[in-house]
């Protein structure tokens, strides 16, 4: 995609019902504008959650004509991968001292009792003449944090807040059906890394800026850039995890947020003038990586899991050019049918069940780890909304969403992600790629995965093989030199969400620098 699938309000990552209606309507938008490279746009469906159909259709068109009417062949500020010294750039560091004491959460209203970690929420400038200001949620893990790494998550979108990912998939709580009162998430990520939650770039979630030109030209570039400057100046508000080892996770279009901010780190900790960060590796979970794999890769899946006819298939094949968008007419009608063949299905796990009616949920009900309530994300948005919970996460008062409507042109987004994960891997800063993916998610299916990683020629050191969970097949991998793809068995696109123990499980192995073969839990 090159989008995130940014998870919009009901059903995962949106209203499934509004879906259909999108679909239907960026159909009729390529129509209109011929211009428009209409498979670039069928894959950017991925970036936004359904909450509203005019809307993100409208972004949609201006996400695509921005990135398809650069000069030729296209205006893409990461294909050339600049490995010199920032020198004379170091970054915006501001007073710091007292502020983590002033972040530290008291309690959450509804949270359980017996809570045996600290918490910590607020905001850091990385722009102090913008006045942007990125908002975090820092979970200590219950025991030894001083000696457990330090792991950055992102979610994608892009526009999403990574609040989804703490309240949603991998944090310490879930929320229950009342949306008033938490419940303890036994498979935290937390229980084996202190867990740094970053809403990215400026305009999502609580993160702001009092310059209004930041909401209209957000990119990669800079949703990097200001990751970095956020980092080292957590760090001088946290100084005790300088030392820390320190990795980067994420989802979907996260799958750009994360490598370019581990190769931004790279070239920026040649400059000795501020803090080296103890980079480690990265995970990207269901991750869009490359435009031409995504597309091929989805459509692929869509057929191989009776979703699309044979015909259907068969036409987007003959018709659309998944290299250079020189896609027909005839390309967009076949991919029109193969949505219209899909149904009102939940593309981000294909054997979910779906949003069909929140108001009648059972609010009394108490949540359970192992149970997927499929309206769960309305659930999380009412909760960020209550006055008493964003003033206990120290936030400012916002009309808090999944992902944000005025996050209005992305100005630049890779073509593709493989050139920066070919760096790390050869850039022997003991990095570990790792791909971890759901094997029901239809929107960045491990088909995509796969043929992206096959591009890379990497060397492979682990054949093709089950990994276990509990004696139970918890899924499959393939171990290449310095990378990992591994499935997870039973996952959509947000894998925590699914599978919380199987994901614990990775998560863990992956910390350990270790492939995972039969693991108890």
């Amino acid at each position: 995609m090159w989008m995130d699938l940014c998870k919009g309000r009901g059903g995962q990552e949106g209203r499934d019902k509004q879906s259909l209606g999108l679909k239907r309507l960026v159909y009729y938008i390529l129509k209109q504008f011929k211009m428009i490279k209409v498979m670039a746009a069928f894959c950017v469906l991925a970036l936004f959650g359904l909450s509203n159909a005019d809307i993100h259709a409208r972004k949609l068109y201006n996400l695509v004509k921005e990135k398809h009417s650069r000069d030729s062949p296209g205006y893409d500020p990461w294909s050339v991968l600049d490995d010199t010294t920032d020198e004379d750039s170091p970054v915006h560091i501001g007073a710091q001292e007292g502020l983590a004491q002033l972040d530290k959460i008291l309690t959450l209203p509804g949270q359980p009792a017996g809570v045996d970690f600290d918490q910590y929420s607020g905001y850091v400038t990385v722009d102090p003449k913008a006045g942007r200001a990125l908002f975090y949620y820092f979970v200590e893990s219950p025991t030894d944090s001083s000696t457990k790494p330090l792991v950055l998550w992102l979610n994608g979108g892009p526009g999403c807040s990574s609040m989804f990912g703490a309240m949603g998939e991998l944090g310490p709580f879930r929320i229950n059906s009342d949306a008033k009162t938490l419940f303890r998430n036994s498979y935290a990520w937390s229980n084996v890394a202190n867990m740094l939650f970053l809403e990215s770039p400026a305009g999502v979630g609580f993160s702001y800026s009092n310059t209004t030109s930041d909401y209209d030209h957000p990119g990669d570039k800079k949703t990097a850039d200001d990751a970095y400057t956020f980092i080292i100046n957590w760090l001088e508000r946290f100084p005790q995890y300088k030392t820390h080892d320190f990795y980067i996770a994420g989802e979907s279009y996260a799958g750009h947020y994360v490598p370019q901010l581990a190769y931004t780190i790279l070239r920026k900790n040649k400059n000795t003038k501020q803090t080296v960060i103890n980079i480690k590796g990265i995970a990207i979970g269901n991750a869009w990586i490359d435009d031409e794999t995504c597309m091929k890769g989805m459509y692929d899946y869509w057929w191989s899991h009776a979703i699309n006819s044979d015909a259907t298939h068969d036409a987007i094949f003959k018709y659309c050019n998944f290299v250079n968008d020189s896609s027909t007419g005839m390309c967009h009608d076949s991919t029109s049918k193969a949505w219209d063949e899909m149904g009102e299905v939940n593309v981000y796990n294909i054997y979910a069940p779906i949003c069909l009616n929140h108001e009648q949920r059972n609010t009394s009900a108490t949540g359970s780890i192992d149970f997927f309530d499929p309206c769960w994300q309305d659930i999380l948005v009412s909760y960020l909304n209550d006055s008493a919970v964003q003033e206990a996460f120290h936030a400012r008062p916002t009309s808090w969403d999944i992902c944000r409507e005025y996050i209005s042109i992305w100005n630049d987004s890779a073509v593709s992600i493989l050139p920066i994960i070919k760096y790390l891997i050869d850039n022997g800063q003991r990095l570990w790629v790792f791909r971890q993916g759901g094997d029901t998610d239809a929107r960045v299916p491990i088909t995509s995965s796969r043929y992206a990683i096959n591009t890379l020629n990497l060397l492979i050191e682990t054949a093709w093989r089950p990994w276990y969970l509990n004696e139970e097949v918890g899924g499959y991998l393939e171990a290449y030199k310095g990378l990992l793809l591994i499935t997870v068995r039973g996952a959509g696109h947000s894998v925590p969400s699914f599978q919380p123990r199987r994901a614990l499980a990775l998560f863990t192995s992956f910390l350990g620098g270790i492939v995972p073969h039969h693991y108890k839990m």
